[in-house]
């Protein structure tokens, strides 16, 4: 399942819409019993690599650890696609076998691919209703809320002094948008993308609630 990251015509946008659009069927009913599909999860996570190359050098640590965790979680599920088509199974098996707390535990990578959506979602937010916030200050309200608390002094600062190389608003999207697209159609796919992006991570939020993994910080 090793994807090609490529630059489509498509943006990012409508692909991870396409995705999520697929993930809504599996809305679960209780946590306990839910599906995650993994195919489509890491699909979604993978547009978010492109997406986060948009924004530039500031996010090179950011984007190393989601290539990083996506690779841990396409070997997992590699190594048999049935068993492992389900997110939750496999947080469930390592839960059951004490490695799920573990650093090199596929149940971290999920745990931290998540908050990596969270920030995304979090950035758009910010720049779709806030137009006139610098992408600087935009970059550093999305961090301080969703990847600051769980990082350490050394990351922290480490994005401190990276976000210097951010672009400014217009440029940042003018990359966003597709071959032949306007700013309304962008802010429109950026609306969609959200409001089925957030429900599914509440959804996970939850899930990892569940297994005790929602408060676990970096090394």
């Amino acid at each position: 399942m090793k994807r090609k990251r490529e630059v489509e015509k498509e943006s990012e946008m409508r692909s991870s819409t396409a995705e999520l659009s697929v993930l809504a069927k599996f809305k679960p009913v209780d946590h306990a019993a839910s599906n995650i599909p993994t195919n489509h999860f890491l699909a979604i996570c993978n547009l978010i690599l492109q997406f986060l190359d948009k924004v530039g050098p500031t996010m090179t640590v950011l984007r190393q650890d989601i290539y990083q965790n996506i690779q841990r979680l396409e070997t997992m599920y590699e190594s048999d696609p049935s068993m492992y088509s389900n997110m939750v199974e496999i947080l469930k098996k390592e839960t059951n076998e004490g490695n799920a707390r573990k650093l090199t535990s596929c149940s971290r990578a999920f745990l931290w691919l998540t908050r990596s959506l969270d920030f995304t979602v979090s950035l758009l937010q910010k720049s779709k209703e806030e137009p006139r916030l610098s992408m600087e200050q935009a970059v550093e309200d999305a961090y301080n809320l969703t990847l600051k608390p769980w990082h350490g002094w050394i990351s922290s600062a480490a994005f401190k002094i990276a976000l210097k190389l951010v672009p400014d608003s217009e440029t940042f999207t003018n990359l966003l948008m597709a071959k032949d697209e306007n700013n309304d159609a962008l802010v429109k796919e950026i609306d969609s993308f959200i409001s089925q992006l957030a429900p599914f991570l509440e959804d996970i939020h939850n899930i990892l609630r569940l297994y005790r993994l929602d408060r676990l910080k970096s090394a």
